[in-house]
């Protein structure tokens, strides 16, 4: 029963979104700063540049200051600060009961968002070992990823790439890997996350991590993050699987569900 009440409010805050101004996608502007704020150095970061047409074609929204699509997402993005800030939380994985759930899109519009906040950074991380897709999403392509640090020698900034948008960077690349729930389950991997932890105070480091029904990739993961967010799509999402998909988890560390794919309701004529 909690389930179903947390896919009903999830509708109900997607529809606050709905019926507004036209889209202007336009390029993020940098936020304002407090004066005794520092800004990251990325002379370390492999520049991107990216495209915004491409950006606005796979509907990545969030690089757009104005669409009326991205309150739902700083609302989200709200709420996870104000779930794990208390607790110092920084690290949060966004995931699925299943493939094409939308979770990928959903973790870089809600980092293109984040980028937004007030003297705050963002990291996202493709933690998809299997199928790394935020670097494609964003329209680029890259050879190192997570993988080349967790098997093999290359340095963490070998790794993060700076798409030329203030306060976010990424990590993605072309490499995947069969033994993924061994490497996301390693110590290795729990030495990465807690010094991408330790670097920035300000940085919050978001995962887009594999499904949880689609084996052990998810779990693994959950191991080493502070919460964990689960997109499902409507009309798609089986709610046995969602339950299924959240008992797999660390309840303490679930911070709640996100609608995908929301079917507008017909607009309705007007009184005459």
């Amino acid at each position: 029963m909690k389930l179903k009440k947390a896919l009903e409010k999830a509708r109900e805050l997607r529809n606050e979104a709905s019926e507004r101004a036209p889209v202007q996608y336009l390029r993020a502007p940098r936020p304002a700063r407090s004066a005794d704020w520092q800004p990251p150095v990325y002379a370390e970061s492999s520049r991107i540049e990216l495209d915004p047409q491409t950006l606005i074609d796979r509907h990545c929204i969030g690089i757009s200051p104005d669409a009326p699509e991205i309150e739902p997402y700083k609302l989200l993005r709200t709420q996870i600060q104000h779930l794990t800030r208390p607790r110092g939380g920084r690290t949060v994985m966004i995931t699925s009961p299943h493939k094409a759930e939308g979770k990928t899109l959903t973790a870089v519009n809600l980092a293109l968002t984040f980028a937004k906040a007030y003297n705050q950074t963002v990291l996202l991380v493709d933690g998809d070992l299997r199928q790394q897709a935020v670097h494609r999403t964003l329209g680029y392509e890259w050879p190192l990823g997570l993988v080349d640090h967790l098997a093999g020698d290359r340095e963490l900034k070998a790794l993060i790439t700076w798409p030329g948008i203030a306060q976010m960077t990424v990590i993605s690349g072309a490499r995947t890997a069969r033994n993924s729930a061994e490497l996301l389950g390693s110590p290795r991997m729990k030495a990465l996350v807690q010094e991408l932890k330790s670097r920035y105070e300000d940085r919050y480091i978001l995962f887009d991590s594999a499904p949880v029904l689609g084996g052990a990739d998810a779990i693994a993961l959950a191991a080493h993050v502070d919460g964990i967010v689960m997109v499902v799509a409507e009309g798609r999402t089986d709610l046995r699987d969602a339950k299924k998909a959240l008992a797999l988890l660390p309840p303490e560390k679930f911070l709640g569900f996100v609608l995908n794919r929301r079917e507008r309701p017909p607009r309705q004529a007007p009184d005459r």
